[in-house]
């Protein structure tokens, strides 16, 4: 394969991600063009794509077509998403799109999507397989006066912490059950809480863990973290990929408790703080061209310990023509 060219999904903000890409086919010497597809012109990631691709949103009935359609145009070898929205939809249609293009479409199978995607069969599937995760509370069991507090409130589909809550108290939890669609209650976990970007090839096989402490957040998103080996999070880790079996970039979020490792979601796809564990060395980018390339990769921790990452905004300014001014 002589030209590897990304399409990147709801390109956004990935400005970070874009880079990577771009960075690890320099170093392996690949020809690639990274494309930026999203709905907005405005978008800053396709500012630092080699190419820009206009698609629609992704409710609209011609979505799929349009990746198609995208992949066709700009010889797409690997079609990556970014937001959890697009997870389910990519999976119902990954069949048809690789049918239909030269593209392979970096999603994990419908039934790992289906247990990530929705809270309520990430618990069932964690509690089936015996692994650690809070305590979810029925609507029986939310009507006892007896309830506990602190507890956690989230949506069951949600995303980037939007409508999740920390409750205090019983006031609290009927406010916060009439302004959530589909809430799941849970206990509150206090201890250390990570973000863990896992890396596993087309086989689900594991290649890189990296656990990165997350020392501040903004909207759902880490703002500091701080690379750290722990071997009982990489060793549970790799229970949980065994028998979760995603694909590619994976992001995990788990606390470590007093009482061992509780989970909290895991979410299969590029995290927004992704490019930290790319930095350490784990590569997730340049993994993805090996692995089109048709290299075996083996699994490895030859990345950097006890790095801090501090993430900070920037802004591009863009002239009359909507052209990039450097």
């Amino acid at each position: 394969m002589n030209r590897i060219n990304v399409l990147m999904l709801s390109a956004g903000r990935r400005v970070e991600l874009v880079q990577c890409f771009q960075k690890a086919a320099k170093k392996l010497n690949v020809t690639s063009n990274i494309v930026a597809g999203d709905c907005s012109d405005t978008a800053p990631a396709l500012f630092f794509a080699d190419r820009k691709y206009k698609l629609p949103q992704i409710n609209e009935p011609n979505y799929i077509e349009s990746i198609i359609q995208a992949c066709n145009e700009e010889d797409i070898s690997l079609v990556v998403p970014t937001i959890d929205t697009d997870l389910m939809l990519l999976a119902r249609n990954k069949n048809y799109i690789e049918k239909e293009t030269k593209a392979v479409v970096l999603i994990s199978d419908i039934k790992v999507v289906e247990n990530c995607r929705d809270k309520f069969n990430t618990q069932r599937f964690f509690e089936a397989n015996d692994i650690g995760i809070a305590k979810m509370y029925t609507d029986e069991e939310l009507s006892n006066n007896e309830l506990r507090f602190p507890l956690f409130i989230k949506p069951k589909s949600g995303s980037s912490s939007i409508n999740a809550f920390k409750v205090n108290n019983a006031d609290e939890l009927e406010i916060y059950k009439s302004l959530i669609k589909e809430p799941i209650v849970q206990d509150f976990i206090e201890g250390e809480e990570y973000t863990v970007d896992v890396f596993l090839d087309f086989n689900s096989t594991v290649i890189t863990i990296v656990p990165r402490l997350r020392l501040a957040t903004r909207s759902g998103e880490i703002s500091r973290g701080k690379i750290v080996k722990d071997r009982v999070i990489i060793e549970d880790i790799k229970r949980v990929m065994k028998l979760l079996k995603p694909i590619g970039h994976i992001t995990v979020q788990l606390i470590k408790t007093n009482y061992g490792i509780k989970y909290i979601e895991v979410n299969p796809r590029f995290g927004g703080g992704a490019p930290m564990s790319i930095q350490s060395g784990a590569d997730s980018c340049e993994n993805l061209y090996r692995i089109m390339l048709g290299e075996k990769l083996v699994y490895h921790e030859n990345y950097r310990d006890n790095l801090l990452f501090l993430r900070f905004d920037n802004s591009i300014c863009l002239d009359e023509n909507m052209e990039l001014i450097k």
